[in-house]
């Protein structure tokens, strides 16, 4: 659990406007920080499997939001994930492009097979 404190200087530091305390961004920087509060106990207690659990629930959490802000807004994406250093989102982000350089390739592929069909309707 995160004190006032350093819950508030997170807020602070990732806010969109003065009154914002649960944007997409301010909500993953403080599941990061809890992850990491987590992480660092696991790695003491290492039989602490209801913490364990909720480890895997935070980062759960943190993945869809990281997904929702990946296709909401990707220079705030890219941005967060820049700040916070994930290798989440740097997996993310890799994933999404190869799944556009695939999305390419097949339509490449469509359209090459559509302008033989013409030629050969054209013959």
């Amino acid at each position: 659990m995160l004190d006032k404190k350093v819950k508030q200087r997170i807020i602070n530091k990732f806010k969109m406007h003065d009154n914002d305390t649960g944007s997409t961004q301010v909500q993953v920087a403080i599941l990061s920080e809890e992850i990491k509060q987590l992480a660092d106990h696991l790695k003491i207690h290492k039989q602490d499997h209801s913490s364990r659990r909720g480890l895997l629930k935070k980062v759960s959490e943190r993945r869809k939001l990281l997904k929702y802000l990946q296709k909401e807004n990707e220079e705030a994406f890219k941005d967060l994930a820049k700040k916070l250093n994930l290798k989440i989102a740097k997996k993310m982000v890799e994933d999404e492009e190869e799944r556009q350089r695939r999305d390419a390739e097949l339509m490449a592929e469509q359209n090459v097979e559509e302008e033989e069909e013409v030629v050969e309707e054209v013959k």
